[in-house]
């Protein structure tokens, strides 16, 4: 589904392993990692989205990838999962969307960072929200939690960090120090969680 006109709105959830903050956050993203490899888990909750006429509204997806010590100097190793729950029709939609093929920010990606792809697998993916608090698990791949910095305005929002140039959204909401990741994984220190993202293709 090369190229077709996509648009979805939703949450989003990272870990690295970095140590907090993330560097790719405030040096966009040129600075070291603080390890020789990053390995970042991201998944995505889709609200409402379509690619083309395919409805995507409550499905998931998440990227696997693992770069050089400067995520912007590329070299990505790219793996896709999708949610089991979706259809055919939404698999290769969201297939095509998350590797790149159907064009936008993914496709860029795609180009100019990732030397190799690994493909697509369906599994279960599960994403929780409970206030500010957010849960991710794929089983048998990845799991992590993460809650918020609530904002002192005492509006239930939680503290943002504005106007970064994260693929993903500009604005995100980046957690406390203290974080949490099952044993015996390794550290997965700096996430940062998305209130809402709009990603088109175009």
């Amino acid at each position: 589904m090369p190229h077709a006109k996509w648009n979805i709105a939703g949450e989003y959830m990272e870990s690295c392993n970095c140590d907090y903050l993330c560097p790719c956050i405030y040096t966009n993203p040129q600075g070291p990692a603080t390890h020789d490899h990053c390995y970042s888990l991201q998944v995505y909750r889709i609200e409402r989205g379509h690619c083309g006429d395919v409805q995507l509204d409550d499905l998931a997806f998440a990227l696997v990838i693992r770069s050089g010590k400067v995520m912007a100097d590329g070299n990505w190793v790219l793996g896709v999962v999708i949610d089991e729950r979706a259809n055919e029709a939404q698999r290769d939609a969201l297939g095509a969307i998350a590797s790149g093929q159907a064009g936008g920010i993914p496709a860029r990606i795609r180009e100019v960072l990732v030397r190799e792809f690994r493909g697509v697998e369906l599994r279960p993916i599960e994403f929780r929200m409970d206030g500010l608090k957010r849960s991710a698990a794929i089983p048998g791949l990845l799991e992590f939690a993460i809650e918020g910095v609530a904002s002192r305005a005492g509006n239930g929002e939680p503290l943002y960090l504005d106007n970064t140039s994260h693929p993903a959204s500009c604005r995100l909401a980046p957690p406390p120090l203290r974080m949490h990741a099952p044993r015996p994984s390794p550290p997965l220190s700096a996430m940062c969680v998305l209130a809402v993202t709009e990603a088109p293709s175009a």
